[in-house]
C-alpha cells in the first residue's frame, strides 16, 4: 500500500479499529496449524488404580491454534487472510479448516495430506485448572510437501499487503523460500516473522520480529541476566537485529509488556495489563496479528505495537484459545476513558497505588496534538515507576498560555488520547495554569517533564523537592513540539490569493 491516511496516527481513539477494518488488507499467514482442544468436566473421585483425579468429561470446544489462531485473529480484526500450511485429511483437519472457513478466513493454499495426522493439542480442565494436556500429530513434513507449500506462499505472496510467518519451531516449514520470497511480493508488502527461532528466516530481512523474551535471548546468543530485562534488550539490540536480519523486533515480555529494537534508534515501549491466574493460549499470536494488521494499513510502528498491546491485553483475560475482534478493540479503547479522573478520585487511586509499594510518576503538560515528542517521553516517565499520572491543562488554561487559538483539541478529546496509551495509568485535568496544587495534593515520588525544560524554569519543581520527591528531565526530541506542528500545517494551507473585489 503506497500511501495511508494511518501515517501520522499517534495515538488510539475507539474509531480506529473500525478505520483499520474498513481497509481490509490483505494479509497471507504461513506456518504450522494446530488444533486446539479444551475439555472441561468435573472432578469428584480418584481413580481406584492409580492416584489420579476422575474427570467426568462435559462440554468439548476446539479452536484453531498456532498460526491457524494468527489467521483466526487477523480475519477477526477485518483483514481478508489467505492462510497457507498443511493438515492431515483426518477428522481433526476437517474439524480446523470447518472452523477457518466460518470465520471468513481463506483456506485454498491449505494441503490436505492424506495420511499425515493434523496436530492437536488437547487441554483437560476441571473447575477452572488445567490438569492434563495430551498433544498428538505428526508436524513434520515429507520434503516434497514442504516444497509445495513455499510454492503455495510465493503463489499468494504478489496479492498480500503483509506476509506473516507463524513459525513454532517443529521444523515443518518451507524454510528454502526465505531468502526469495520478498521478490514474489509487491513492493511496500510487509513481512513480519514471529518464530520461535527467526534465523532461518533472516535471509528475508524481515521488516519485524516478534521473539519474546527466550527467543530473543537466543537470537542474540547470550545467557540470560538477571534483573531489568528491557534494558537488556536494547543494549544487545544490535545482536538480536543481526542474527534476524530484521529492520525491528518488538520483544514481548509478557506482564512487561514489549520492547522496540530499532538500528535507527527509535525507541518505544508498551505496558501489558496482566492477570494473576490466567487460561489463555495464544496471547502472542494475538498481539502478532494486530501488529501487522496495523503495519498494513500503514500506522507507525509504535502505534501499531500499542493496537497490539490491547489486542493482547484482551485475550489475557479469556479462558482458551481466545480471538480479539475489531468490536474488542473499540470498547476497551472506549473503556480507557475510564482512567480519565477528577482530583479526589485520582488521590484514591494513588493511596491504593502506594498501599501497593507502586511509585507514582507525574508528568503534565497541554497535550494539545500528540505527536512523537510526546510518546517518546511518556515511555520514558513510565519507566521511572510503577504508575503513570498526566496532568493535562484545562481548555481556559490552554488559551492563557498559548493563545485564543488554542487548544485545537477540547480536553476530553486530549484526555482520551492519552488514556489510551499503554504507558499512561491515569490522566486528569487541572484549571489552574501550572500543576502545583495538583503536585501539593498527589505529592508523587518523582516529578517528570520532557527536555525542553530544566528544573529552575519549573514552579513544580520547588514543591516536589521541598517535600522529598524527585525531579527527572527526560530526553527531548528536537523538531517535535505542538507550537511547531500548527506552524507546519498553517505553512500547508493554501495562501489567498488576493483580487478585487
Amino acid at each position: 500500500m503506497t500511501t495511508s491516511p494511518f501515517e501520522t496516527l499517534r495515538a488510539l481513539t475507539p474509531e480506529v479499529p473500525s478505520l483499520l477494518a474498513r481497509v481490509r488488507p490483505h494479509a497471507v499467514v504461513l506456518g504450522e496449524l494446530l488444533l486446539d482442544g479444551w475439555w472441561s468436566g468435573t472432578v469428584e473421585r480418584m481413580c481406584r488404580e492409580a492416584p489420579a483425579p476422575v474427570v467426568d468429561m462435559g462440554a468439548r470446544r476446539y479452536a484453531p491454534g498456532g498460526a491457524a489462531n494468527t489467521a483466526m485473529n487477523l480475519a477477526a480484526m477485518g483483514a481478508r487472510v489467505t492462510l497457507v500450511g498443511a493438515v492431515g485429511a483426518d477428522s481433526e483437519g476437517g474439524i480446523l479448516l470447518s472452523l477457518l472457513e466460518e470465520a471468513g478466513v481463506g483456506t485454498d493454499a491449505v494441503q490436505v495430506i492424506p495420511g499425515h495426522r493434523t496436530t492437536t493439542k488437547t487441554r483437560i480442565v476441571s473447575s477452572g485448572q488445567v490438569m492434563l494436556r495430551m498433544d498428538d500429530g505428526a508436524a513434520s513434513l515429507a520434503p516434497e510437501l514442504t516444497v509445495a507449500m513455499g510454492t503455495a506462499a510465493e503463489r499468494a505472496a504478489p496479492e498480500a499487503d503483509a506476509f506473516i510467518i507463524a513459525d513454532y519451531g517443529s521444523g515443518g516449514l518451507p524454510y528454502g523460500i526465505a531468502g526469495t520470497l520478498r521478490s514474489s511480493a509487491r513492493p511496500g508488502t510487509v513481512f513480519v516473522v514471529d518464530a520461535h527461532d527467526g534465523r532461518p528466516w533472516a535471509p528475508l530481512r524481515p521488516d519485524v520480529v516478534t521473539p519474546n523474551w527466550a527467543e530473543a535471548l537466543r537470537l542474540a546468543g547470550v545467557p540470560a541476566p538477571a534483573g531489568d530485562r528491557p534494558r537488556w534488550l536494547l543494549e544487545h539490540s544490535e545482536a538480536v537485529l543481526a542474527a534476524s536480519r530484521a529492520a525491528c523486533a518488538v520483544v514481548t515480555l509478557d506482564k512487561e509488556g514489549t520492547v522496540l529494537l530499532d538500528g535507527s534508534g527509535r525507541r518505544h515501549r508498551t505496558w501489558a495489563r496482566p492477570v494473576l491466574d490466567t487460561q489463555t493460549a495464544g496471547a502472542g499470536d494475538t498481539f502478532a496479528a494486530a501488529l501487522t494488521l496495523g503495519l498494513a494499513c500503514g500506522v507507525p510502528l509504535a502505534t501499531a505495537m500499542d493496537l497490539a498491546q490491547v489486542a493482547a491485553d484482551i485475550v489475557v483475560h479469556r479462558p482458551g484459545t481466545a480471538v480479539c475482534t475489531t468490536a474488542d478493540m473499540a470498547r476497551m479503547l472506549g473503556e480507557l476513558n475510564e482512567r480519565v479522573l477528577d482530583r479526589a478520585e485520582l488521590l484514591n487511586k494513588a493511596q491504593e497505588a502506594r498501599k501497593e509499594g507502586r511509585r507514582i510518576v507525574l508528568t503534565n503538560g497541554c497535550f494539545d496534538v500528540l505527536h512523537r515528542g510526546h510518546t517518546s517521553y511518556l515511555n520514558q516517565a513510565r519507566q521511572l515507576g510503577e504508575l503513570l499520572i498526566v496532568g493535562i491543562n484545562s481548555d481556559a488554561s490552554v488559551r492563557r498560555l498559548k493563545g485564543p487559538a488554542r487548544p485545537l483539541n477540547h480536553s476530553a478529546d486530549r484526555a482520551g488520547v492519552l488514556a489510551a496509551l499503554s504507558c499512561v495509568d491515569y490522566v486528569t485535568v487541572f484549571s489552574e495554569d501550572t500543576a502545583v496544587e495538583l503536585v501539593k495534593a498527589l505529592q508523587p515520588e518523582i516529578y517528570a517533564k520532557g527536555g525542553d525544560y530544566s528544573p529552575n524554569m519549573l514552579q513544580e519543581a520547588e514543591e516536589v523537592l521541598a517535600y522529598g520527591g524527585r525531579v527527572e528531565i527526560l530526553d527531548y526530541v528536537p523538531d517535535h513540539s505542538t507550537t511547531a506542528l500548527v506552524k507546519k500545517m498553517a505553512a500547508a494551507l493554501p495562501q489567498p490569493t488576493g483580487g478585487s473585489e
